[in-house]
Parts: structure tokens; sequence; C-alpha cells
């Protein structure tokens, strides 16, 4: 299979840096019908953490969110990556983005099976030459 780039939405909620609050988040979105295609949380300090959403339906995820009372971000972009393993893979997304440019702000990869998914955070005015370095749709 080819590798497949999808400029997507997502965005962030944040909840104080303890446990269960990623718990909480997570069910109140579940109980509401959302479905995520990813997720990110780490600790921003000051006791807080930021938790990023990446929903396969941005409209119903923003309803959710509301219903569920939670405070979040304004959307943000982000890169989601599916490809067959190989060796070498996110050196080679690593190049293009540095050939065009695009500073990464973040990148989390992770193996499941024979394939890997990748989300890649760039510097908002780097988004454009992101897109198509990657060829993203």
């Amino acid at each position: 299979m080819a590798a497949t780039v999808r400029k997507i939405g997502y965005f962030y909620v944040t909840a104080p840096d303890k446990a269960g609050e990623g718990a909480r988040v997570l069910g109140a979105l579940r109980d509401n019908g959302v479905n995520l295609v990813a997720f990110h949380a780490f600790p921003t300090g000051a006791g807080q953490s930021q938790l990023d959403l990446v929903p396969a339906d941005e409209r119903a995820f923003q309803e959710a969110a509301k219903k569920a009372k939670l405070k979040i971000s304004d959307r943000k972009t982000v890169f989601l990556v599916e490809d067959d393993d190989r060796k070498g893979a996110i050196a080679d997304l690593l190049q293009k983005l540095s050939a065009a440019g695009a500073n990464v702000t973040a990148l989390d990869a992770v193996k499941a099976g024979p394939r890997y998914g990748a989300l890649i955070w760039v510097k908002p005015a780097d988004t454009d030459k992101a897109a198509k370095a990657l060829g993203a749709t």
C-alpha cells in the first residue's frame, strides 16, 4: 500500500496534571459518541497537561465537547501519516520536511503490525510547505 498523508484538524484541552484527568476527558467524549483518530497528552508545567484530540468527525466532536462542558482550543492542524513499515520511514519524512524548510514542532510514530502511523506537528507558518512536501490531501 502507498503512504497516505492527511492534513487534519485537532483540538486540545488543558487539564490538571493528576491521575484520572485523561480518563475523565476521554470518558466524556466516549459517552457522547466521539471517535478519535489519535490522542496525545503531555505535561505543560505548572501542574497542567495538554491533551491533543484528533477527532474522526470534527463537528460531532465540537458538539460533544460542548455538551460535556470541555473547554477546547480553536482548531489546529496536524498531519496524519499511514504507511507500510520499513527501515528509515520516519527519517524519510523528516528529510522531506527539512528540504522544504518546514520546522517540525513534534512527531509521534508507532508501528502496528506491518504498518505504522505518525502524527506530525509543524509551525503554523510552515503548514502549506509541509503539506506540499508530504503530498498531503
